[in-house]
């Protein structure tokens, strides 16, 4: 089950097995999305992602780090994890971003986020863009849509 819904965590989002929870954090921050025509149909226009921006809490509500363009999640002691998408599924709430499985690609430092091999993106909250909005006279202008998400990092267990 994933943490706060009750909603049971899809197949293709379970980590591999030879992976245990290092950690579970709650993220607060936005979504940002730039509008811009589509690559396929340049006079079509939508609001197309650029990155995260969020705050990473412990379950006291202590901040224990951040997330950005990366995706990278960067502890307060400067390990960094940035992760490449593996899996996807529709939140259980239509208005949330979707839930995800990321493989590490690549870690930094000697802290928490050293380690992290896979990290589940969960429990949803907002961030997707408005379907309108988005035009000719709105190129490149910015939208920054609030969201939350519970992350969890998986390390690989020992031989």
């Amino acid at each position: 089950m994933a943490q706060g819904t009750g909603a049971a965590i899809p197949s293709n989002l379970v980590v591999p097995s030879g992976h245990v929870l290092l950690l579970q954090a709650e993220a607060r921050g936005v979504q940002v999305y730039v509008c811009q025509a589509k690559s396929d149909s340049p006079g079509v226009f939508e609001w197309a992602f650029r990155s995260p921006e969020a705050e990473l809490l412990n379950s006291r509500g202590e901040h224990i780090g951040r997330h950005f363009a990366g995706p990278t999640w960067e502890g307060n002691d400067g390990s960094q994890v940035v992760g490449e998408v593996r899996a996807t599924a529709s939140s259980p709430s239509p208005d949330a971003i979707p839930w995800l499985l990321l493989q590490a690609r690549s870690n930094q430092g000697a802290g928490v986020f050293s380690r992290v091999s896979y990290i589940q993106r969960l429990d949803t909250s907002g961030g997707r863009p408005p379907a309108d909005g988005c035009d000719d006279a709105h190129s490149g202008q910015e939208l920054r849509v609030d969201y939350t998400a519970t992350y969890a990092f998986y390390y690989p267990s020992a031989p």
